[in-house]
């Protein structure tokens, strides 16, 4: 090592360290060489050229000037001839010479000297090698035409009065004005001048004509009639209009025949040039030319960016954006890289929009095309995915690159931004507002399934509408759904509303039953003036605050409300115990009779018994004549005596006291937060967890593994219903399916299992995605396995027999078919399938276009559904946004399309905060203090509450819950069809009875039993051979021929088709070894008709099965404050009984 170390020489000076940080200045001055860099443009001639030609600026001046010598040249000519006198008769002389005064003739030689010595300078300068290409051009002969005569009088005086055309300098002038607007708008970096340019081609050319033929046919008749430049003038301007009176005409051969030169140049270079421009002006139809600058400035407008504009998308767009006061005078831009659809084309034609909606063909990577649209003056940009892609995840990406580009060019321009997969959502995090489809659909589907038909509460809520539709129908339900439909969210400072601001130092729940009582309107939610965050229903503890914003449900803004106080005063006074029935009154009904008859009963807030309902009756009021007493609403919060202090001892508690077998499957699950999220920006939700991960060979459903041998759903002995999904792939949407499912604050032993049904190729041949198997393997009782639904085996497999809800959702693969409204046929085929042959089963379905909701639970014949079909239409004609509304699928809460939500998008640019509304009601965000929505069902127990009001008043007293609406089912008795007739005759014990039981049914029922009948060609086929038979062979055995006939008939009669899909179903559940018991307990439920009603009137009546939507309280919001004493002392109030939890209300 030491020999190795010798022989390094040291290093030689300029390598030193010291020299390499200071710098060798022998090697500085020894080794550098100073290079200059384009020396070329150094020369003579290269600045000349940089002057005249490229530099922009410069050149754009010398054309300026050049321009204004053609045109002055021009108006000199035009002097000329008005001072020039010839002299009379007849002469070819006249023709050469002219008379030409001395100080006109200076003038004009300085002239045509300037334009000869620039015009050989820019002929040297962009000089190329050819010089025969430089001198014949036709500027360049123009040029020489027009200025070596006059150069040449210089020196020879008796030319002076020599004719030179120096008119053809018009020309000269056109050939400047090209290239002069050429150079403008190249400085100024304007590309979109195309037609501007050829409009200006084409007036320069007739122009230019005119003025040629002008002076060229006065100048040639000197030598004849002698017109004057006005004569000439007029008879140019009669002969190209191709009028041609007659009355001035050319005498002399030689201006004939410049007549015809210039005719035929016409007829050969106008039609180019009008050719030219129509090209142009379709090309800028297309593209939509621009917006301009100066209505940018003055006007406000809104830029809509999509990857292919369709009319649904449109009018969506348009009917929500424009349904707002405020918004009425905005321009909306339309900015798409494809070209408009005629049926947009058609739209955008109609005077209510055609002066509004301007469309623009372009990219919005382009620059140049956000700058046609006037982005960086925009109010706001509207980014929209395309959702009928087959690559979802292609689609957002082009989402996202737009929105990068528009957040570059236009930094300060609101972004409103709709992505389709929820793993792309943090790329966007920087717009104003964002919305996840698959976030927001899952979230919805999930909740579908335990508050039925949230996915219409939600869209009606997200709908802008007067609740005007329905009024005209004679059917109550429809009237009042339409009438509720109108509700929205709105807000409003609490020290500005005469809603709320009588309630400031009140607690939440006392203000938002006050104001529900007196006015008519829902409070669902605040958000304090120092935080941001809004809480819905934060619960009796929060004490409103003049600075806090309201957030409530109504039928319109407060703002646009009429208060009648006079009239309720009198009433008052007169102490009328009915409904009020003022005119425009607010619906405050009944309730102010009421008042008087509420019992102070403050005993009843504690904390009950286990084994009493939060809406059970009261004993001491339950008996005699007296109405039943509610408690009042606390003005301010009594801790001690508020019911939701066992919202927090459900879960150690309840489960503590079941019997083992629950409580060894119960005690398995704990609380936390899931360790693996699929994607980034998923909202942390507290849930319902296994302490240790599921092994994945576990999650499979119908395959067992060496920790358990379950093969069906029925082996795992589920105590509660399934929850089936049916999806193509195991996208990260399905994890918000699961997550609201889980969530903390629903009851352990209603959790039910969750099958997730999918039919990808890769998943039948690899499985699930190992991220996504990661992320669902820590909740408790969720299962896949691989099927359609159009295959019986699998739905059988999967347990839907023992499913109460099966949520199908829509298909990517089939979101691209040839004809755009077929995408969903495929899906609805098999849902109505499924509809026949599990009629108890509750199936949600996902379609792509809101219009096929009509081929949901199709029934051909039923007249109550084709007079919804025509109310559909006839609400459609009036204008209404929601004109399939009244769809029974639609109104149960069956069936849902994403497309509905696009209004969320929409109405966030009037109201902020209505994505972070919807994103709590669903339970994709968890706010800390913010409650969550639930539903309970009205069972027989609870009508002695009697009305909504009642129910409003029992909820906030008792456990601080908000009602925000009531989905109501009623008997409906529709057409009746095959299976039904043939069951009803199945019920029959003869012929007989069967006639009679026809008979009993609804007389308007008897013509469609008729026809149905028809419908079996077996059945009519036999019967008439049977008819032909007993006509010939007469009496003969008639007894035994017709025992046998009516057996045999009444055997085809009881074939019915519900007894065929019936067998088709036991057998193959036989042949997959299931037992068929619970296929048999299945009902059909079809002969019902639910709707929702948001924020009903309080005086509304509660009907046996209603369902309540409700908020409630989060129970976690004050565990640091004062849980645990609240706890203690409410165990100690319920003693040794079985503590009721929180979701007692729960559906």
């Amino acid at each position: 090592m030491t020999e190795l170390e010798s022989e390094v020489l040291p290093l030689p000076p300029r390598y030193r360290f010291r020299d390499l940080l200071l710098g060798d200045q022998s090697f500085q001055s020894d080794d550098r060489v100073q290079v200059e860099f384009y020396v070329n443009e150094n020369t003579f001639k290269e600045r000349l050229k940089l002057f005249f030609i490229k530099n922009q600026r410069s050149s754009l001046r010398i054309r300026l000037f050049n321009f204004s010598l053609k045109l002055l040249t021009c108006l000199l000519y035009i002097v000329r001839v008005l001072l020039d006198n010839p002299e009379e008769g007849i002469g070819w002389s006249h023709i050469f010479w002219v008379d030409r005064k001395t100080p006109l003739w200076a003038v004009q030689v300085s002239i045509a000297l300037i334009s000869f010595l620039e015009t050989m300078l820019l002929t040297y300068l962009s000089y190329k090698g050819n010089i025969w290409e430089q001198i014949f051009r036709i500027s360049f002969i123009l040029e020489m035409i027009n200025t070596v005569p006059f150069i040449i009088t210089i020196f020879w005086p008796p030319l002076r009065n020599l004719f030179i055309p120096v008119f053809l300098n018009c020309w000269l002038a056109k050939y400047a004005l090209e290239n002069m607007i050429n150079d403008l708008h190249r400085a100024i970096q304007r590309t979109q001048s195309a037609m501007f340019n050829q409009v200006l081609i084409l007036i320069c050319t007739l122009l230019c004509l005119v003025f040629t033929g002008t002076c060229g046919i006065q100048h040639l008749e000197r030598a004849g009639e002698k017109l004057s430049l006005f004569k000439s003038f007029y008879f140019c301007i009669v002969t190209f209009s191709t009028v041609g009176y007659g009355d001035v005409t050319p005498k002399i051969w030689p201006s004939q025949l410049l007549v015809v030169i210039m005719i035929c140049v016409a007829l050969v270079v106008l039609p180019l040039q009008f050719e030219e421009l129509v090209y142009l002006w379709m090309e800028r139809q297309k593209s939509g030319g621009n917006y301009s600058r100066h209505r940018a400035q003055t006007e406000k407008h809104v830029v809509l960016c999509v990857s292919s504009l369709k009319i649904d998308l449109l009018m969506d767009f348009l009917n929500e954006f424009y349904a707002h006061p405020r918004l009425q005078d905005y321009y909306v831009v339309i900015l798409c890289p494809t070209e408009m659809d005629i049926q947009v084309r058609r739209v955008l034609q109609i005077p209510l929009w055609s002066q509004r909606v301007i469309y623009l063909q372009g990219s919005a990577l382009k620059d140049q095309d956000l700058m046609r649209a006037k982005m960086d003056n925009g109010e706001a940009c509207f980014i929209l995915s395309s959702r009928n892609e087959v690559d979802r995840t292609a689609a957002d990406h082009q989402t996202i690159l737009r929105a990068w580009a528009v957040k570059d060019f236009a930094p300060n321009c609101p972004l409103y931004v709709q992505i389709l997969k929820p793993e792309n959502k943090f790329h966007v995090k920087f717009a104003d507002h964002v919305v996840c489809e698959e976030e927001c659909k899952y979230a919805m589907l999930a909740l579908n399934c335990v508050c039925p038909a949230t996915s219409t509460l939600i869209t009606l809520l997200v709908h802008t509408s007067r609740g005007q539709e329905g009024q005209e129908s004679p059917e109550q339900w429809q009237r009042m759904y339409g009438r509720c439909s109108g509700n929205e969210v709105y807000h409003i400072r609490m020290g500005d509303s005469k809603f709320f601001m009588e309630y400031e130092g009140k607690s939440f729940t006392y203000a938002a039953f006050h104001a529900h009582k007196k006015y008519g309107v829902c409070l669902i939610g605040i958000r304090r003036e120092e935080n941001k965050s809004i809480l819905l229903n934060p619960g009796p503890r929060h004490i409103m605050a003049a600075s806090d914003t309201c957030f409530y449900i109504n039928i319109t803004k407060e703002e646009n409300s009429a208060f009648i106080f006079k009239q309720e005063e009198k009433q008052k006074k007169k102490g009328f115990a009915g409904s009020y029935d003022g005119p425009s009154r607010l619906p405050v009904h009944s309730i102010i009779a009421s008042m008087g008859t509420v019992a102070m009963d403050l005993q009843n807030t504690e904390c009950r018994p286990a084994n009493s309902s939060k809406l059970a009756l009261p004993a001491e009021n339950g008996s005699g004549t007296r109405r039943p007493s509610i408690a009042p609403v606390l003005e301010l919060a009594d801790t001690s005596s508020l019911l939701p202090c066992d919202l927090l001892s459900d879960q150690s508690e309840d489960e503590m006291t079941q019997s083992d077998e629950e409580g060894s499957a119960v005690l398995e699950y704990v609380k936390g937060y899931p360790p693996n999220s699929p994607y980034i920006g998923s909202s942390p939700t507290l849930c319902h967890l296994l302490p240790e991960k599921a092994p994945f060979c576990c999650l499979r459903l119908d395959k067992g593994c060496k920790h358990n041998s379950f093969e069906d759903a029925k082996a795992y002995g589920f105590k509660n219903k399934l929850i089936i999904v049916s999806a193509e792939t195991a996208g990260n949407g399905l994890y918000n399916f699961i997550v609201p499912l889980r969530a903390y604050y629903r009851s352990r032993k209603e959790l039910n299992p969750i099958v997730l049904l999918l039919d990808n190729k890769q998943v039948l041949l690899q499985g699930p995605e190992h991220h996504f198997l990661e992320a669902i393997c820590c909740f408790p009782m969720v299962y896949y396995m691989e099927g359609t639904i159009d295959n019986l085996d699998s739905l059988l497999q999967c347990g839907i027999i023992y499913a109460d809800n099966l949520v199908v959702v829509d298909k990517e693969s089939t979101m691209s078919a040839e004809e755009d409204y077929m995408a969903d046929a495929k899906t609805i085929v098999n849902v109505q399938t499924m509809f026949r042959l599990f009629p108890s089963l509750s199936i949600i379905t996902e379609l792509t276009h809101p219009s096929n909701m009509r081929f949901m639970q199709f029934r051909a014949k039923d007249s109550y559904s084709l007079a919804l079909s025509k109310l559909e239409k006839r609400e459609r004609e009036n204008g209404s946004n929601l004109a399939f509304m009244f769809r029974l699928p639609f109104a149960a809460g069956r069936v849902f399309s994403i497309s509905m939500l696009d209004t969320l998008l929409y109405q966030s640019f009037v109201k902020d905060y209505m994505i972070t509304i919807t994103r709590l009601l669903l339970g994709l965000d968890t706010t800390p203090g913010s409650g969550y929505l639930c539903a309970m069902k009205i069972t027989e127990d609870d009508l002695w509450i009697r009305t909504y009001g009642r129910l409003f008043q029992k909820l906030c007293s008792s456990s601080a819950e908000i009602p925000i609406g009531i989905y109501r089912t009623e008997s409906h008795m529709f057409a009746t069809s095959e299976s039904q007739i043939s069951i009803n005759v199945e019920d029959c014990e003869d012929t007989k009875d069967v006639k009679e039981h026809w008979g009993i049914k609804t007389g308007h029922h008897r013509n469609s039993c008729s026809s149905d009948q028809s419908e079996h060609p077996l059945l009519r086929r036999k019967s008439m051979q049977w008819a032909r038979r007993l006509s010939r062979k007469g009496n003969k055995h008639s007894s035994k021929t017709a025992e046998w006939i009516s057996q045999q008939r009444l055997s085809l009669y009881r074939r019915s088709e519900r007894q065929e899909l019936s067998e088709l179903v036991k057998n193959r559940m036989k042949h997959l070894g299931l037992p068929t018991t619970g296929y048999d307990e299945m009902n059909d439920h079809q002969n019902t008709l639910s709707y929702v009603l948001i924020n009903p009137p309080p005086d509304t009546r509660l009907e046996l099965n209603d369902i309540v939507y409700l908020i409630r309280s989060d129970p976690l919001a004050h565990v640091a404050n004062d849980g645990h004493s609240r706890k203690s002392s409410c165990s100690n109030k319920l003693g040794s009984g079985n503590p009721e939890t929180r979701d007692e209300t729960q559906l």
